[in-house]
């Protein structure tokens, strides 16, 4: 705690990143090149990134700066708030003390724009001139396409086709900052024709959407490619929400017992839960960890942790992920967001040495909790965000049965305002949950690649 607070300024802001690489007991397994199968160096990244994302992907320092141009934008809207929910609490009947740390403040109403705007200041350093993409529910692409907005970059976001339909407004909101969206799959990309011509009535995947985004980058050198989860500078970068919240808590005298993420590809859980995590494996503090993923998308609960693509056409590296093939394509849930075969390397290996659960739920029951968080609390969860309500109110219906008072935090990463088509659906009981068979995941973790 004491470290954190160093690193705070005085307007309570976090001057440096956390990076839970420094204090692993095991180093994660490095990232593979598909052709030769050894390590990939800064040069087989760096028509896709700027220098100074590489280094950080691979960096083993605890804490890393953050320019002072980010953290002046950052100011717009951090810190962001922590609340305690008290009607929640009583609502249900329970001892335990609820907290949540709401990222749907920022421009764009979700976290995303922690690590867009680090990235397009990267990008604007290193001369680049365009930006491309991909989104699923279209936070991430709404955030860069704010970010690209600030430094004058042209932003091209790739939208998985089902969300690009589900949710005109989220898209409307990146052309409103001046980005260009396509439905992906598309025309516009060989990975995109390709998957088009098998597939025509394909409601698309980030797999999918990450190949066109890839493909686009790779062939104009004044254009780079910008993720917004999975990778490790991406979860870097939001490591300010859990820095933040240390210090809140802090306040109130507090600290959580457990501490409750949603998942899809890993950036949010990673922001909220990793300083928390080097805090325990130093030994400072112990608290649990608690990952909730979609079932109809369930990488981390029934995926294999092995070596995959990040996308669908193989464009890019092997990476060590629980993975349901990279060439899964979930269900539509509204959960956009959280439609990855993948879990980002670095949650993976923190699940593998025993330092997250994961647990997956139903959008259905997601729903509900989302609306019982609602009608008590005020704020209307993104679709996303409901997994993480859910897991954080089973803890304290928990506490309930057991008789316990813990201190339960999660993340409420966006809202759903743009996504309020999805709550009619649901009132209108047109929504339904979907669980893949055995011989369903074996089929899609059947095409994996070899790897010595």
């Amino acid at each position: 705690m004491d470290t954190v607070k160093y690193l705070l300024n005085e307007d309570q802001m976090p001057a440096a990143w956390y990076n839970v690489q420094a204090d692993l007991p095991v180093p994660a397994p490095p990232v593979l090149h598909p052709g030769t199968g050894r390590p990939v160096g800064p040069d087989d990244l760096a028509p896709l990134f700027p220098m100074a994302l590489i280094l950080q992907e691979v960096s083993q320092e605890r804490w890393i700066g953050i320019p002072e141009p980010v953290r002046d934008i950052y100011r717009q809207w951090r810190p962001t708030p922590l609340y305690r929910a008290r009607r929640l609490e009583k609502a249900l009947d329970t001892p335990a003390r609820i907290y949540y740390k709401y990222e749907g403040v920022s421009p764009a109403g979700s976290h995303k724009p922690n690590t867009a705007v680090a990235q397009a200041y990267y990008n604007k350093e290193a001369g680049v001139k365009r930006l491309c993409t991909e989104t699923g529910a279209g936070q991430w692409g709404s955030s860069l396409a704010f970010a690209g907005a600030l430094f004058g970059l042209d932003v091209k976001v790739f939208m998985v086709k089902v969300s690009f339909r589900q949710k005109p407004y989220r898209r409307g909101l990146m052309e409103a900052y001046g980005a260009q969206v396509i439905a992906s799959p598309s025309h516009e990309t060989e990975a995109g024709r390709r998957i088009l011509a098998q597939h025509p009535d394909s409601t698309g995947s980030l797999g999918i959407a990450i190949s066109e985004a890839v493909e686009v980058a790779a062939q104009d050198p004044e254009c780079n490619y910008a993720l917004g989860s999975v990778l490790n500078h991406v979860l870097l970068h939001q490591t300010v929400i859990g820095q933040e919240a240390m210090v809140q808590l802090g306040m109130a005298d507090d600290y959580p017992d457990v501490v409750v993420g949603c998942t899809g590809g890993g950036s949010n859980f990673a922001g909220i839960a990793f300083p928390f995590i080097g805090a325990k494996l130093r030994g400072e503090r112990d608290v649990r960890i608690v990952a909730v993923e979609p079932r109809a998308c369930p990488s981390l609960t029934r995926g294999k942790y092995a070596y995959d693509f990040g996308d669908t056409a193989h464009l890019t590296p092997l990476t060590k992920m629980h993975t349901l093939g990279s060439t899964f394509v979930p269900e539509g849930i509204h959960a956009g967001g959280l439609r990855y075969h993948g879990m980002a390397p670095l949650v993976s290996h923190l699940v593998e040495l025993g330092h997250i659960e994961p647990r997956a739920e139903h959008q259905l029951g997601c729903f509900e909790a989302a609306l019982t968080f609602a009608r008590t609390e005020g704020i209307l969860p993104a679709p996303e965000a409901s997994h993480a309500v859910k897991g954080a109110m089973d803890e304290a219906v928990r506490c309930r049965e057991e008789g316990t008072s813990r201190a339960i935090l999660f993340n409420l990463c966006g809202h759903g305002h743009f996504d309020l088509q999805a709550y009619m659906d649901y009132a209108a009981g047109q929504l339904r949950d979907h669980e893949y068979s055995e011989e369903e995941v074996a089929m899609a973790l059947a095409g994996l690649p070899s790897v010595g």
